[in-house]
């Protein structure tokens, strides 16, 4: 089992929208701008036909890579999404989900990031790609 790097993460505390999802650091990789949390996909996030709804889906994809630029940049970096590139591969069940996201690039004022989203089995539920706007973490959270 990999584990997590020492990270600005470590004593930050998760937004409610986190706690929401149950989002939890399985492990991070600061230097390379790579990150490993996991999710809860509850009942109450579920569609009629009882699958997990693609919004809180792409929530958790959002929420797997935004952290990896704030890690990446010692906390010094807000990311904001300008777009985000959805694709569900699979239905989702309620249970435990994987997401891990790498920052693609980081540039002065905009970042590109991709992550992906497993079940507990390891199959790929969905995958995304976003672009987000750079902005001073201190001015950003005030």
């Amino acid at each position: 089992m990999m584990t997590a790097d020492a990270s600005v993460l470590d004593n930050l505390p998760a937004p409610p929208c986190a706690r929401l999802l149950g989002w939890r650091i399985l492990a991070v990789k600061p230097q390379e701008g790579w990150i490993k949390v996991a999710f809860d996909a509850r009942w109450e996030f579920t569609n009629p036909a009882g699958y997990i709804q693609g919004g809180f889906l792409a929530a958790m994809l959002d929420d797997t890579m935004g952290p990896a630029v704030f890690a990446m940049s010692d906390g010094k970096l807000y990311s904001p999404t300008i777009d985000m590139q959805v694709s569900f591969l699979r239905p989702a069940r309620p249970g435990p989900l994987v997401g891990e996201g790498r920052v693609i690039h980081l540039g002065k004022s905009i970042a590109h990031m991709e992550a992906s989203l497993t079940d507990a089995r390891g199959a790929l539920i969905a995958r995304g790609a976003c672009s987000a706007r750079l902005v001073e973490a201190d001015k950003a959270l005030a």
